[in-house]
């Protein structure tokens, strides 16, 4: 099993940044339905104001390749879509498990 685990930070003013923060965790939170490898996936909002990070993913995949699956589904890159422009910096953390 594999845990992808991301964390992203946005560009704008808090209430856009929460704006799109809510649009991403519900597109995220709808693809284990259409995304046949993806087991699970939790999503975060920080509610933290005195942290800089907005956004963390947690998803759970059988193998590394299905991590690659996972991101190259187009419903996955429609979601990624509207975090892409508000985008400030991201980190990610593969590991098995």
């Amino acid at each position: 099993m594999v845990k992808h685990i991301v964390a992203f930070k946005l560009n704008g003013t808090a209430e856009q940044r929460l704006d799109v923060a809510r649009r991403f965790k519900a597109a995220l939170e709808a693809l284990p339905a259409v995304i046949e490898p993806l087991q699970s996936i939790e999503v975060g909002i920080n509610e933290n104001p005195s942290e800089s990070w907005d956004v963390v993913l947690t998803a759970t995949v059988p193998t590394m390749a299905d991590v690659e699956v996972y991101a190259k589904h187009p419903a996955h890159v429609a979601a990624a879509a509207i975090v892409g422009p508000h985008k400030a910096d991201r980190a990610c953390v593969d590991y098995e498990f």
